[in-house]
């Protein structure tokens, strides 16, 4: 594109659609008329979503981003704006998710004077500095195309993470000649040859190897590549909560952790993929005498919590296919495969006790369709979903990962079916969490939307209200919740609603909402469930205190 006279937010616009953003999720305010304005134009490329919170703009942003592998981008005002979406910042940045934040500013010659401007934030680089991995801040209409290139470099390299750009209204509406928007390219990282090779010798020689995958795996595309490796070796493949759907849970390789602890403590070769690495490192452990293997795009996580035997900074893709050429050619090993059922079907037998969490995470299943896109909230039945919900494709299990953000399900559902249309995408959420962004059930009717919500009503923080229960002698405090009438609630909206008790009926009515298609809703009458932490976190793995602190 050729250098022309543009305003700013004209210069924003033409670079996003240089780099084929084609939806945005945003809340117009006076700081950003300019650029809602230039959007208007452009509305034949990049649809926009408008949303009734900000957080729901970073939330939907998010789930678009985690469930395609394509850049969310989001836009909000400054200060109150951009602190409302910072839960859902945080959870994309917990999450590795390629979020781009368009934030406005108050007028360029008085940021961080104290003016007292219309939603001045003091410092808000500061506040952008703990949720992106780089944010920049166009000062002129000109330096916007070279921003929004680094923005989308910093997207599309290394560990991918949320990264924003500042924008000034003055800056929005001057027009001035703006140069051509380079091309952003993706710097990935193929890793040390000499470590790879030193990497496959130890793995040609394990006896029992395992590998654990994280979200990273997913992040960087490389579930195939992952798959042939652990056929090669045999391996069962142990996935952490983000990393599940890398392999197919009808594999007899895929794993979670309920049997993945024995499998990583028996193992004399582990090989860490695109993983914080927490629960095999510091909750499991390791056998006596086992080698380590990780391969991280991020090299701070190499040795965040164990020293490995061989760090690999890379792209987990590349340095995955390069293992997998690399032990071609070695002898066959012998199967596991009946071991590895064997070990599945006790865990299965062993998970069906946990009612009605158990029931209800069958019918969930049974009613969606294999590619279908659950996005979890925090609730007694989706805590369950964690190990005990099979996931069969890629990206199609999503969380808000350790950040833990009540509330993120169904914003992030909406943004999920943005990015893709023609399949099913279910939100699971309790009454406590659904709450969070239940007005958006307005910008789910506005826009057709068709996402399936799934509320676990028992009227209260259940999590917290069982462990009140149970810890402190039942002194109740703060758990218990006054709830709407879901039903009534999501009609009031247009969107479909009927309410079920059990998990016969909540297959039903799954099957008839799916077959819609429409934006639906169905409320579940929920008692009393098991408690299923001593299975999902032994020794606090999910949510972990520092059980070995640093120099210990």
């Amino acid at each position: 594109m050729a250098a022309e006279r543009l305003t700013g937010a004209q210069a924003v616009v033409r670079s996003l659609v240089g780099e084929s953003v084609d939806s945005l999720f945003g809340l117009p305010g006076v700081q950003l008329d300019w650029f809602f304005d230039a959007l208007y134009d452009a509305r034949e490329s990049i649809r926009v979503y408008h949303t009734r919170h900000e957080q729901a703009t970073a939330y939907m942003a998010d789930g678009y981003a985690r469930t395609t592998g394509k850049v969310g981008v989001c836009a909000v005002v400054p200060g109150p704006g951009l602190l409302n979406a910072g839960a859902a910042l945080a959870t994309a940045y917990a999450c590795s998710s390629p979020v781009l934040c368009i934030t406005g500013q108050v007028d360029s010659r008085a940021i961080d004077a104290g003016f007292g401007f219309l939603h001045e934030v003091p410092h808000q680089e500061a506040v952008l500095a703990s949720l992106t991995k780089w944010s920049g801040r166009a000062l002129a209409p000109g330096d916007v195309p070279n921003l929004l290139c680094a923005a989308f470099n910093q997207l599309r390299s290394g560990r991918p993470r949320p990264v924003a750009l500042e924008l000034p209204p003055d800056v929005l509406q001057r027009v001035e000649e703006v140069p051509s928007a380079p091309q952003a390219r993706a710097e990935l990282n193929s890793g040390d040859p000499d470590e790879i090779r030193r990497a496959a010798e130890l793995l040609k020689t394990a006896e029992r190897p395992v590998i654990y995958s994280g979200g990273g795996t997913l992040a960087a595309a490389a579930w195939k590549e992952l798959g042939e490796l652990a056929e090669r070796l045999e391996a069962p493949v142990v996935m952490s909560l983000n990393g599940r759907g890398a392999l197919s849970d009808t594999d007899d390789l895929a794993h979670t952790g309920v049997t993945g602890q024995a499998l990583v403590r028996e193992a004399d070769v582990v090989l860490g993929v695109g993983t914080r690495f927490w629960q095999p490192a510091r909750v499991w452990g390791f056998g006596r005498g086992a080698a380590v293997i990780r391969i991280d795009a991020d090299a701070a996580e190499l040795d965040r919590v164990h020293t490995p035997t061989i760090g690999i900074h890379g792209d987990a893709r590349l340095v995955l296919s390069q293992l997998r050429d690399l032990l071609d050619g070695a002898p066959p090993r012998p199967s596991r495969r009946e071991e590895l059922r064997a070990r599945k079907a006790t865990a299965a037998e062993l998970l069906s006790a946990f009612e009605p969490q158990a029931s209800f995470s069958r019918a969930i299943r049974a009613a969606l369709p294999d590619d279908g896109i659950t996005v979890n909230d925090l609730t007694q039945v989706t805590f369950f979903s964690t190990v005990g919900f099979p996931v069969y494709a890629p990206r199609t299990f999503i969380g808000p990962g350790y950040q833990g953000t009540l509330g993120s399900a169904f914003p992030t559902a909406l943004g999920a079916q943005a990015g893709n249309p023609g399949r099913a995408v279910l939100a699971v959420a309790g009454d406590g969490g659904f709450m969070y962004g239940a007005a958006e059930l307005a910008t789910q009717g506005q826009h057709g939307l068709n996402v399936v919500s799934v509320v676990f009503n028992d009227g209260a923080f259940g999590n917290v209200k069982r462990t009140q229960e149970q810890v402190f002698s039942g002194r109740l405090i703060a758990s218990e919740l006054v709830n709407p009438d879901f039903v009534a609630l999501a009609r009031s909206f247009g969107i479909q609603a009927e309410r079920v008790d059990t998990a016969a009926q909540l297959e039903g009515a799954l099957r008839a909402a799916l077959a819609a298609p429409a934006p639906a809703l169905i409320a579940v009458r929920v008692g009393p469930m098991s408690n299923v932490w001593p299975v999902i976190a032994p020794a606090g793995g999910a949510y972990p205190v520092l059980l070995n602190p640093p120099g210990a």
